[in-house]
């Protein structure tokens, strides 16, 4: 079947890697027009951080958070890989290593932001 996923864990290892990376680029995007509102129209900036505060800006701020780690776990997956490319035999292992990484950071992380969305709530 022409339709069917062939691909393994390095292509999908690709794919998040890219997706992470855009995702980056969009925040930073919006970052520098934050910035840039601070002092071209304050009040459009003040609405912009009173909107991060909301339920939906947190949410938003721990998908950041979640594609900056991974973004980041993986490119040291791929600077390993090479720089010892006898290691390129294990990228499975080592993406596999990454999500785990992930896992082990990501979950502290969720809880702290996780307190801080439902401290949100209860505005």
């Amino acid at each position: 079947m022409l339709l069917r996923y062939r691909g393994g864990e390095g292509m999908l290892a690709w794919a998040f890697h890219r997706i992470s990376g855009v995702a980056i680029f969009a925040f930073l995007v919006l970052h520098v027009v934050d910035i840039f509102l601070v002092g071209a129209a304050p009040g459009i900036y003040n609405t912009l951080l009173t909107f991060y505060a909301t339920p939906v800006g947190i949410v938003l701020e721990w998908l950041l958070g979640a594609a900056v780690l991974y973004h980041g776990l993986n490119g040291l997956r791929i600077v390993v890989m090479d720089f010892w490319p006898s290691l390129t035999r294990f990228h499975r292992q080592l993406w596999y290593l990454v999500w785990l990484l992930f896992a082990v950071i990501g979950i502290p992380v969720t809880v702290i932001i996780a307190g801080a969305f439902l401290r949100s709530l209860g505005r």
